[in-house]
């Protein structure tokens, strides 16, 4: 990865000059989450408002080609470049995006569940002994103390969306204790989110603007209440406390979307972060709408659902673009 890519202050590694895996992102893996998540819209879209079924199927197929396409790529990266991999572990900012591993797991838990149950729930499991495991890490490491506040970025909330995910997917989960594995994952996954994004908007308030470069990442912060949504009906059901959970996600899309979506802000694998946090709000959306079955509301989670479908589409076209030229691999 380009240490321009996160903060320029704080370098990871010295790739070369020509195009290697040594270069491969791991914050690639949220093409993963916003495809996957956007598959899964596709599904509430066809129970509700009657959309094609193969349009959401088709999707989860393609998450899951991805997905082993850039597992596999940073399996050879892991192999032939160990301390590139390890300095992007170790990185206050790049390390957190390895929550993106876990978090596309999950969501290919539920894409895969109405073809292999069985299948489903190891998937689901492994996905949620990852999530746990990056949350205890990243608060061991913050607990060490001596954090540089510039490096609060959006970027850190990921790990505590990871847990709120395994609520998320783990919904339908049969096993007995899956219950209770909900419970403690949504326990800390919404006290890391609400923590975190104090600490996080502390620091944009009060220093220096994010890099140029790490715009796009804004969006995570949308993620906490849009997830949390979901977590949240999953244990309890739709309710004024869910209701306040969506309308803040949506309230909070509205704040970053203008900043983020701007011709200055030129493409990189980095706008991939705007993916998943949209997916779940237009899946909070759906599920709101289900519910309330007002037509403004259906309005609002289909427009929502066409936009995100039109900015996975862009964002796929560029980056096989990117990838094809060596630019996506280059130094």
């Amino acid at each position: 990865m380009q240490s321009t890519s996160l903060n320029p202050s704080i370098p990871l590694v010295h790739p070369p000059a020509e195009a290697s895996l040594r270069n491969l992102p791991v914050n690639l893996f949220g093409s993963v989450m916003g495809l996957s998540g956007l598959a899964l819209a596709w599904r509430l879209a066809h129970d509700s408002l009657g959309a094609p079924a193969f349009i959401g199927e088709a999707i989860g197929f393609f998450a899951l080609a991805v997905f082993v396409l850039i597992a596999l790529g940073y399996l050879v990266k892991l192999a032939k470049h160990p301390q590139a991999v390890k300095a992007e572990f170790h990185h206050p900012i790049a390390g957190n995006f390895f929550g993106t591993i876990a978090i596309s797991i999950l969501l290919l838990s539920a894409v895969i569940a109405p073809y292999s149950a069985p299948a489903a729930h190891v998937v689901w499991a492994v996905g949620t002994l990852a999530s746990f495991a990056l949350g205890f890490v990243v608060v061991s490491r913050l607990l060490k103390g001596r954090v540089d506040a510039s490096h609060a970025v959006p970027a850190w909330l990921i790990p505590g969306v990871a847990t709120l995910d395994i609520v998320v997917t783990g919904g339908q989960i049969p096993m007995a204790w899956a219950a209770e594995i909900n419970l403690l994952a949504g326990a800390v996954g919404a006290v890391l989110a609400l923590v975190l994004f104090t600490l996080i908007v502390g620091r944009l308030v009060h220093q220096e603007p994010l890099a140029p470069a790490m715009t796009p990442s804004l969006m995570i912060l949308v993620a906490p209440f849009a997830v949390g949504f979901l977590a949240y009906t999953n244990l309890m059901g739709i309710d004024r406390f869910a209701a306040l959970l969506f309308y803040f996600a949506l309230f909070m899309f509205a704040v970053v979307a203008p900043t983020i979506f701007r011709p200055s802000v030129k493409f990189s694998p980095a706008w991939w972060a705007i993916s998943f946090p949209m997916a779940a709000l237009v899946n909070a959306a759906l599920k709101y709408a289900e519910l309330r079955a007002t037509g403004p509301l259906w309005a609002l989670a289909a427009l929502l659902l066409g936009a995100l479908s039109l900015a996975l589409a862009v964002l796929t076209v560029r980056t096989l673009r990117i990838a094809l030229n060596g630019k996506l691999l280059g130094a």
